[in-house]
């Protein structure tokens, strides 16, 4: 068996194995240990070995003129068989060859610098998911052949992790910072276990979907975790879990293949795929191919100096909400409650001017990190009940803030309880209710914006009404946020602040009225994880109950919360594209779906001439690559094609 280059790191050696009075299923068995092809590819392992090179000398050198002629003649490596029998040598197959991500990327550079492939072929022929093997840490691949999977649950966070469980965050935070590696693992996680799980080296919970809290948090943190492994049986309490008949405590060692979604009991090997060189110089060019823009999900200046390292062109979603969980969010969090839970006007107003600082610092750091790059920030979406403090001494706290007692927040809390929340009293149905609270949102952006750009430094904010499925909410919203915008503008003395108002379409409503809907937005960018969960009837936080039975028995040919569903949903998001540009023709469209770093999502939305799309900082590459492949097969892979890119690119974009 022998490859033309090294499959697993691409150098551009004739490597391979041989063995004498042999069979190829022998080497392939791996019942014995070959001898390496030649003197080049020997190590500490093999070093007493004999190779062909040095027994059959005039036979290895048939074999190296074959393999470079092959090479030459396919124009990629190639897997190789041969045997030898009495001397004589004899080819009895070879094709393309299989190679890890490291090896592809070397291979493509090399054999565009020998003018063996077009930098078009280069792109090409490297598939998204080997980028990602690159960006992550991975559990070894011959350790997870020999290892028995524990449980299976959803792909949300990629790359591997090996570390001993714990149930609380606040076990993981202590642990970690006694040095030890942690698997967090809970039935679901909420904003009060965000330190946890940041300390934590993989998150694993028995709950959830791939737009949980865990899932969106840990992909932005490119952390691995996997969600909703249903067989899981947590006793937090007594810090137990049971699985396939076996009882695991605190302590036990847990290892992840986030990419996946396996988990195995014990420690795994892990490989350390740390980035080649080459990467930053592959993405340049795989950009002289891309017409499609790439921004990227971030909620903080960390996440947007990240995701720009990552080649972003922009933030197509800000989540505003994100302020209120992790580190530096107690007070902030603290002021939210406090708005949330009050029952006047006054005290609400009251609430939003405390605050107000914090929301606009929080903006503001983001909108200067993207030095001038568009940040879309979605107003506050979230259904309130997921702020509502559970603890008896957050509950304290607030009812000392109110002047009134816990019981009677207990009771405030009880009131904001809804049969449906995820579609209930949130997004713009909070700024209709409390127009109060858009326009402090608004301000802080504006102010934030005003004040960058009187210090010389370059922003643009665009405003995202989410959950809209009326043109007269935007209309209402609008008012507000027009009203708002001239205050600013007297107050700081500016003439302009540039920005976008637009709209996240999330409801199937939307589409449909995608045509009025333009009349008001500038933009649209889809929320496919809402989008998806409306359309199918699917609650994304409970789809672990029974996904991985419809995948199984291919009711579904995919988790439709991973890639576009393009026979339903993709429907409507053709629908409001054709709607919402027949009104306004200069409309832009994106998405900030996590679908958005799914190579299948990307060359969807490519077709539908999306301008950009969005995902986690970690898949920007990945979207990058995507987009340039969807490129250049639209235009039959040509490289002359890329000449067009910098005007069709402007105009995406």
């Amino acid at each position: 068996m022998a490859f033309s280059r090294n499959p697993a790191t691409g150098e551009h050696k004739f490597y391979g194995e041989w063995l004498v009075n042999a069979q190829g299923e022998d080497v392939v068995a791996g019942l014995r240990t070959p001898n390496p092809l030649n003197e080049a590819i020997k190590s500490e392992h093999n070093a007493d070995m004999d190779s062909l090179e040095t027994v059959m000398p005039v036979v290895y050198r048939q074999l190296d003129a074959i393999q470079k002629k092959l090479e030459k003649h396919y124009r990629d490596m190639q897997d190789i068989e041969f045997t030898i029998q009495e001397g004589k040598l004899y080819m009895l197959q070879c094709r393309v060859g299989k190679r890890t991500g490291t090896a592809a990327l070397n291979m493509a550079m090399d054999m565009v610098a020998e003018k063996l492939i077009s930098e078009a072929e280069a792109v090409s022929r490297i598939a998204p998911a080997q980028l990602d093997e690159m960006l992550h840490p991975i559990l070894d691949a011959a350790a997870e052949k020999k290892a028995k999977v524990l449980a299976k649950g959803l792909p949300a966070g990629p790359g591997g992790a090996v570390g001993q469980i714990v149930f609380t965050a606040a076990a993981a935070v202590d642990w970690a910072k006694q040095g030890k590696c942690v698997i967090l693992v809970r039935e679901e996680t909420n904003p009060e276990d965000v330190e946890g799980m940041r300390a934590a080296e993989g998150i694993l919970t028995a709950r959830g979907g791939m737009t949980s809290h865990a899932a969106l948090v840990a992909r932005g943190w490119g952390k691995c975790c996997i969600v909703g492994a249903s067989a899981l049986h947590i006793e937090a309490g007594s810090r137990t879990l049971k699985v396939g008949g076996a009882t695991y405590r605190e302590g036990d060692f847990f290892s992840l293949n986030g990419t996946r979604g396996y988990v195995y009991a014990g420690q795994l090997d892990m490989v350390d795929a740390t980035e080649n060189p080459r990467f930053q110089q592959f993405m340049k060019i795989v950009d002289k191919f891309r017409t499609m823009g790439v921004r990227t999900n971030a909620d903080t200046p960390e996440d947007a100096a990240l995701a720009r390292g990552f080649g972003a062109e922009g933030i197509g979603l800000l989540r505003s909400e994100h302020m209120f969980y992790g580190a530096g969010s107690d007070q902030p969090l603290f002021l939210l409650r406090k708005m949330i839970l009050s029952h006047t006007e006054d005290e609400r107003r009251k609430a939003l001017q405390e605050l107000y600082p914090f929301v606009k610092k929080a903006i503001k750091g983001t909108l200067e990190a993207m030095a001038g790059y568009p940040v879309t920030i979605r107003l506050l979406d979230p259904p309130l009940h997921e702020f509502v403090p559970q603890s008896a001494s957050k509950q304290a706290e607030l009812a000392s803030s109110l002047g009134i007692t816990p019981d009677e927040v207990r009771k405030r809390g009880e009131q904001l309880h809804e049969s449906n929340p995820m579609m209930g009293h949130r997004g713009v149905r909070l700024g209709i209710t409390y127009p109060e609270v858009t326009e402090m949102q608004v301000r802080a952006i504006f102010e934030a914006a005003a004040e960058l750009n009187k210090q010389g430094k370059k922003c643009r904010p665009e405003i995202m009404i989410p959950v809209t499925c009326d043109v007269r909410e935007l209309q209402e919203q609008k008012t507000v946020c027009m009203r708002v915008y001239n205050e600013v503008l007297k107050r700081k003395g500016v003439r302009s602040i540039p920005h976008a108002y637009g709209t996240m379409i999330e409801i199937p409503r939307a589409c449909l009225t995608a045509d009025k809907m333009a009349e008001v937005a500038e933009f649209f960018s889809f929320g496919t994880n809402d989008l998806t969960q409306m359309g199918f009837g699917f609650s994304r936080d409970d789809i672990g109950g029974f996904m991985e039975a419809y995948l199984d028995r291919n009711v579904l040919k995919a988790d439709p919360f991973q890639t576009i569903d393009q026979e339903g949903i993709g429907q409507l998001i053709t629908m409001a594209v054709e709607r919402g540009r027949a009104t306004r023709p200069d409309l832009k469209i994106g998405i900030c779906g996590e679908q958005g770093g799914d190579p299948q999502s990307v060359e969807f939305c490519f077709r539908n001439n999306l301008n950009y799309v969005s995902c986690s900082p970690f898949r920007v590459p990945i979207a990058r690559l995507s987009a340039a492949q969807s490129a250049l097969a639209a235009h039959g892979g040509k490289a002359a094609k890329a000449k067009s890119k910098s005007k069709s690119k402007s105009k995406r974009k």
